[in-house]
């Protein structure tokens, strides 16, 4: 999934005062871009940069521009990877076997068929139907290419390419010897540096309950540099079916149904955004087993990676973080 508007929300602390930092604000990935940087480099420039990653970046992976590359893959007109779709597909391998399947980017079948890949739809589909071709153990890349064992076989790639565009940004950020920034593309940060101020880049993460469109309510402050972060979350994208049942945009690869759990967002911080946002949908996908909780120490003792979980009780909401996002 290109994921819900993650809830990771940019707090920037810098001063306009301060004209060695710019702020930037885009478009890109049908989302919004804040760029915020120390830089001698113009303003339009920084804007190009966004617009020409964003226009390369669609061109590759975009479910939902017909022409992309990975469209013609799904259609079986192509099966040439570009160094965006290999990087990915070699990193969604990962967090498949780290999470035993529950992370997977064949998923796009069932995101179409339950109208989140671009086609609206409140009609169940038949999922038993369509798990035949679900599976990362279906496709295989041999010498640059890919290979189904189904040609029904589809990627997807919204639960990662949002936090690699944004490596990709803050990567073209470094080249050009800008050392302090924080990148925010509709939710999914990275950051390096310090901020205007001196200080860590800060960031609010949401209070998770439906209609907090608007940031309303923030649920923890947390300081970091030199990081990925990014949250997922059901609270946000989901629609009902025609009898009423919610359907929430993080589905099951396994079973291939919606993923409604008492945890109600993740929030990972890791050292690439694009780690952090597929961590954070692996997670999600998981949902509230002991299992999610144990994997997300283990992470943090292997990745170093931090995370910090809200979970829905009767009292509220209650939190399983890293110790120091406690």
């Amino acid at each position: 999934m290109f994921v819900m508007l993650a809830t990771a929300t940019f707090m920037w602390g810098c001063s306009e005062a301060v004209s060695t930092y710019k702020r930037v604000d885009s478009y890109a990935l049908g989302t919004f871009v804040q760029l915020t940087c120390r830089t001698n480099h113009p303003t339009a420039e920084l804007t190009r940069l966004i617009a020409e990653i964003d226009q390369e970046a669609k061109a590759s992976m975009s479910i939902f521009d017909e022409g992309s590359l990975i469209s013609r893959i799904n259609r079986n007109e192509t099966d040439s990877l570009d160094r965006h779709i290999a990087f990915n597909l070699e990193l969604a391998e990962k967090f498949y076997e780290l999470s035993d399947g529950a992370y997977d980017v064949t998923i796009k079948p069932l995101t179409s068929a339950w109208g989140f890949a671009g086609k609206n739809t409140s009609a169940e589909p038949n999922v038993d139907s369509l798990l035949q071709f679900v599976g990362f153990e279906k496709i295989a890349i041999v010498d640059g290419r890919l290979q189904k064992r189904d040609i029904r076989s589809e990627l997807d790639f919204n639960s990662i390419a949002k936090g690699y565009v944004v490596d990709l940004v803050a990567e073209r950020l470094n080249e050009m010897g800008i050392t302090n920034y924080m990148v925010n593309i509709g939710g999914e940060i990275r950051c390096k540096g310090v901020n205007a101020r001196g200080g860590d880049w800060t960031i609010g993460i949401e209070t998770p309950y439906e209609g907090n469109f608007e940031q309303e309510s923030i649920e923890k402050i947390i300081a970091i540099s030199n990081c990925g972060v990014a949250t997922s979350g059901n609270y946000r994208r989901f629609h009902l079916t025609e009898d009423g049942r919610k359907v929430a945009h993080t589905i099951d690869p396994k079973t291939g149904y919606s993923v409604l759990s008492d945890l109600l967002s993740v929030t990972i911080i890791a050292p690439t955004c694009a780690e952090a946002d597929a961590a954070a949908t692996m997670f999600m996908a998981m949902g509230s087993t002991e299992q999610t909780l144990e994997l997300a120490k283990q992470c943090e003792r292997e990745f170093g990676w931090r995370y910090y979980f809200i979970y829905a009780d009767n009292d509220g909401y209650r939190i399983e973080a890293s110790a120091s996002l406690r």
